[in-house]
C-alpha cells in the first residue's frame, strides 16, 4: 500500500485548453431557434424557452418581471394549483425566471414524460390568465418584499447606485409601492400576448436529447403557437448616468454603512473587458484579492468586500461593495483609493499576477461541471452576439496579459475621482 506524504502540496499543473460543447442548431417550423446540447447518460432534458423582454417604459417599469413572475398563476384550462399537480405528477420540474433583458421558462422532465410535460408549457405560453384574485396577492406580496428589503443598507445602496450608474432604464430603475399599485390586468395580458410569441424566443435544450425529442417539440408547438400581429418590441432607451457622483443616505441610528462606488464601463463586446477581468480579479475579485487582504484582514473594517464587473446588451459598470462600521467609513473608502491608486503605479509582481491567472482558469474549467453549464456558457455568448472564439480569447488573454498592461488599463478606468460613490448609514 502506497504511502502519500502529507507534507509535500501536489504537482502543479497548469490549464492547456478548456474545450466547450458546442449546440446543435434546429428552427421551428413557426420561425423559433432552438439550440440543442445533446449529452449525459440519464434520461433527463433541461429545456429552456427564453424571451427578449419588451421596450422598458419607466412609467411602467414592473410589466416584464411581473407577467413572467406570473405566468404559472392560471392559464384557460388550468389553476395555478393545477399546473403544480401536473408537472409534480410527472416527477417534472418548472419555474420562471425574470433579468433586466431576458425572461424565460424552465422545463427539467425526464423524456418519457415530455408528452406529457411540454403541453402544460404551451398552455403557459398561450393561454395564461393572470388571474385579478392572483394579481392581488402578487402585489401585496411583493409590497410586503419591499417593505423588508428597503431596511435593508446594501439594498438601498444598490438601487442608489444602478440608478445613477443606468438612469431610467431597466437596469437602473427600482420598484416603489405605488409601482405595485398601478399594475392592471389588461396591461399584463397585452404585455404578454406581445412578448411571449416564437419570434422573441430562443429555446435551448440540454441533456440526453433523444431521436424524438426535437420531432415532439415541433408537433407540440408548431400547431398551438403561433406569432401574434405585432410584433415584440424589444429596443431599449439609451442609458443615460446621472452627473452628480456622491449619494448619501443618512441613517442615524446604523451601527454599518453600505458603500457601493464604481463607474460606467466597456461590456463583454469590447476588446478591453477580458484583461480588466483580471484586473477586476487582482483588485476584489476572488477572496485573495488586494481588498479583502486589506480592509478585511489587515483593517478587520468589514466580513466581506468585493469588486465586480457587470456587463449588458446596451452598456457595463464596475462596481466595489462592501458594508462596515459605521465609524470606519471614510478610512475604508480611504484605503479603497489607496489599493487602486497603487494597481495605478505600481506593477503586479508575477507571483501575484500567476495566482490569478490559475484561479481565473480553474473557475471557468471547474464550472463546466455537467451538459447544463455548458449551454449556460452558450447562452452568455450568444445573446451578447458573440461566439465560441469569444472562450478561446478569455483563456488567451488569462494567459498572456502583462503587468504593464494591466496598469495602462487602471489608469485609463480606475480613476477614483470620477467614481459614483453611494453611501447608505452614516459618513
Amino acid at each position: 500500500m502506497t504511502t502519500i506524504d502529507r507534507t509535500l502540496a501536489p504537482d502543479f499543473k497548469a490549464i492547456d485548453n478548456i474545450t466547450l460543447i458546442r449546440p446543435e442548431h434546429k428552427k421551428l417550423d413557426n420561425g423559433c431557434n432552438i439550440y440543442c446540447f445533446n449529452s449525459g447518460d440519464q434520461e433527463l432534458v433541461r429545456i429552456e424557452w427564453i424571451f427578449c423582454n419588451l421596450r422598458f417604459n419607466v412609467n411602467k417599469p414592473l410589466l416584464n418581471m411581473a407577467v413572467n413572475t406570473m405566468l404559472t398563476e392560471g392559464t384557460t384550462t388550468l389553476t395555478a394549483a393545477q399546473i403544480a399537480d401536473k408537472v409534480d405528477f410527472y416527477g417534472a420540474f418548472l419555474q420562471v425566471d425574470y433579468g433586466y433583458e431576458y425572461s424565460q421558462v424552465t422545463l427539467y422532465s425526464l423524456n418519457k414524460h415530455l408528452h406529457h410535460t411540454l403541453p402544460v408549457i404551451v398552455d403557459i405560453l398561450t393561454n395564461s390568465t393572470f388571474p385579478e384574485k392572483e394579481l392581488e396577492t402578487f402585489k401585496r406580496n411583493q409590497q410586503q418584499k419591499l417593505q423588508v428589503s428597503l431596511q435593508k443598507n446594501d439594498i438601498v445602496g444598490r438601487r442608489n447606485f444602478n440608478k445613477a450608474i443606468y438612469g431610467d432604464t431597466i437596469y437602473g430603475v427600482g420598484a416603489s409601492f405605488d409601482n405595485y399599485k398601478a399594475l392592471q390586468r389588461d396591461e399584463l395580458i397585452a404585455h404578454y400576448r406581445e412578448q411571449y410569441q416564437p419570434s422573441n424566443c430562443t429555446i435551448v435544450i440540454a441533456g440526453k436529447i433523444e431521436p424524438g425529442t426535437l420531432t415532439l417539440i415541433n408537433d407540440t408547438f408548431d400547431k398551438n403557437w403561433t406569432n401574434g400581429n405585432t410584433p415584440a418590441d424589444i429596443t431599449q432607451p439609451e442609458i443615460v448616468p446621472a452627473k452628480e457622483l456622491f449619494y448619501l443616505t443618512e441613517k442615524a441610528d446604523a451601527l454599518q454603512s453600505a458603500i457601493r462606488i464604481g463607474r460606467p464601463i466597456v461590456n463583454r463586446n469590447h476588446p478591453d473587458f477580458q484583461p480588466l477581468q483580471v484586473l477586476n480579479t487582482v483588485l476584489g475579485g476572488y477572496f485573495g484579492s488586494r481588498l479583502m487582504a486589506n480592509i478585511r484582514e489587515d483593517k478587520g473594517y468589514t466580513y466581506g468586500i468585493g469588486s465586480g464587473l457587470g456587463s449588458f446588451k446596451q452598456g457595463g459598470s464596475f462596481s466595489i461593495a462592501t458594508e462596515v462600521g459605521a465609524d470606519v467609513c471614510k478610512a475604508a473608502l480611504a484605503e479603497v483609493e489607496k489599493e487602486i491608486n497603487i494597481l495605478k503605479t505600481e506593477l503586479i509582481p508575477d507571483e501575484e499576477l500567476s495566482l490569478v491567472r490559475n484561479y481565473m482558469l480553474g473557475s471557468l474549467l471547474g464550472s463546466l461541471e455537467n451538459v447544463f453549464s455548458h449551454a449556460d456558457k452558450f447562452k452568455s455568448i450568444y445573446f451578447a452576439g458573440l461566439d465560441y472564439d469569444y472562450y478561446d480569447r478569455y483563456a488567451a488573454t488569462v494567459k498572456s496579459v502583462g503587468a504593464a498592461r494591466l496598469q495602462e488599463l487602471a489608469n485609463q478606468y480606475l480613476n477614483f475621482d470620477e467614481f459614483y460613490k453611494v453611501i447608505v448609514g452614516k459618513y
